[in-house]
């Protein structure tokens, strides 16, 4: 039996709810979301992208004012060669395997762009500049949210076995896993020294969004010259400014983290809330075989180099 529109609202809210406690995690909130989404239809789809793009953002802004910027400095230096070699070489072989598999041209470069840069952010911005429609756009997110959910649960386990520093595991989550939500959930359940490293190596990583959609612009032979730049990367260093050099607000700082990390665990939510299976079948296997590819060879690759050089 169909559960009614009034039903499924009172359910969803409840689940939102619960993710407001204390004792609820990113990966708890993530997985109910996940539940949420195959058991009935979602009230309130239309809303789930803006509400996630809004929390995530604030989210990353308040968890800037829990971090020091000389250690966010250090953090930035040691990522930025892994960064660098990364989007290029997930560049590269994305255009391999779209060849290989025959993946339509603009769902192949969006897969692509947003396993090398930073997941649903980098397609968002690009999928104009390349003039993509809504099912190469939509095919990407889906294979970029699905991936998401699935190292959200399993990096961490993964750096418990290999005994990875908080360091390490910091790169590791920020060059790997493709969205900056999934970053920050895996990276705060392993330390609070992973979280800032992460945090900090995933939007420097972001702003390769700029040169990335000029690179598309003049590949996909477009004209359109407005790129979204992610501003809220800017507010993001004047929080870990002010928390470094305003010694008057530390005493808030805890608070302004805590309403941080409860906005990410709703954005975790609303995320697996929006995947159901109907989302996933829609995908295509050529386009996810090329994105589950891209993934374990940026995953394998780039914890190979960290465990050997980092």
């Amino acid at each position: 039996m169909q559960m009614s529109l009034n039903t499924r609202k009172i359910i969803f809210i409840v689940a939102t709810l619960v993710c407001l406690l204390p004792w609820m995690s990113p990966p708890l909130a993530l997985l109910l979301g996940l539940i949420i989404a195959q058991l009935m239809e979602h009230p309130f789809l239309s809303f789930n992208p803006v509400a996630t793009n809004w929390l995530l953002k604030l989210a990353v802004i308040g968890l800037g004012f829990g971090m020091n910027l000389s250690f966010a400095l250090n953090a930035g230096r040691e990522g930025f060669l892994f960064t660098v070699c990364s989007i290029f070489g997930v560049l590269t072989l994305g255009f391999l395997l779209g060849k290989v598999f025959k993946t339509e041209r603009k769902t192949s470069f969006l897969i692509s762009s947003g396993t090398a840069i930073c997941g649903g952010s980098a397609i968002a911005a690009l999928s104009p500049v390349m003039k993509a429609g809504e099912k190469e756009i939509s095919a990407a997110l889906g294979i970029v949210f699905i991936l998401n959910s699935a190292a959200l649960f399993i990096f961490p386990v993964i750096g418990h076995a290999l005994n990875l520093s908080q360091s390490q595991f910091g790169i590791w989550c920020a060059i790997a896993i493709h969205d900056t939500s999934s970053v920050v959930g895996a990276a705060s359940k392993y330390g609070e020294q992973a979280l800032q490293i992460a945090t900090t190596v995933k939007l420097a990583r972001a702003l390769w969004i700029i040169p990335v959609a000029f690179g598309t612009a003049f590949i996909f032979k477009s004209d359109q010259k407005k790129v979204k730049i992610p501003y809220f990367i800017g507010l993001f260093v004047l929080a870990m400014l002010a928390n470094t050099y305003l010694p008057f607000i530390k005493p808030f700082t805890p608070y302004v983290v805590n309403v941080a990390k409860t906005a990410l665990t709703l954005t975790l939510f609303l995320i697996g809330s929006g995947l159901s299976f109907k989302v996933i079948k829609a995908v295509g296997i050529k386009p996810f075989l090329q994105g589950v590819i891209l993934w374990i060879a940026i995953s394998t690759v780039s914890l190979w180099a960290i465990m050997l050089l980092a």
